[in-house]
């Protein structure tokens, strides 16, 4: 077994549709688009949490709600609100997976990105990337 960090993406704009609020190529979702998706979601990971694959999982807040620490001119930490790009994509939420083979964390992957949508909304990116184990110290 190897552990991998599946990972979602999004953006501002992403979560905006998801309040209601329909932007170009992002339509608002209803509250049942909402439910589907929150459904669909917890039905992947119960699938995940029986099958012993599922370590964690969440989904994270919207971009709006981030802190950003920079380095200032002289170095010295620069705290700021942010991300605020538009189309500065984000990690939207995440799983770390224990599973048999890289075929089955794709599998995986691919249930996720085929999560129901409201019309006319694109899916989000899914990366998969192993976890690195750190080498037992002698």
């Amino acid at each position: 077994m190897s552990k991998y960090l599946v990972m979602i993406f999004g953006n501002q704009a992403d979560y905006d549709a998801m309040n209601g609020k329909a932007s170009e190529g992002r339509p608002a979702w209803s509250q049942q688009d909402l439910q589907t998706m929150f459904k669909y979601m917890e039905s992947i990971n119960n699938d995940l949490a029986e099958s012993g694959e599922f370590v964690d999982g969440q989904g994270l807040a919207e971009p709006s709600r981030s802190v950003v620490v920079t380095a200032g001119p002289n170095g010295a930490p620069v705290v700021s609100d942010g991300p605020y790009g538009e189309t500065r994509e984000v990690l939207a939420g995440y799983w770390v997976l224990d599973c048999a083979s890289v075929e089955r964390v794709t599998e995986i992957a691919k249930r996720v990105h085929e999560c129901p949508l409201p019309a006319g909304t694109a899916p989000s990116d899914v990366v998969v990337r192993p976890i690195d184990e750190a080498p037992a110290v002698a």
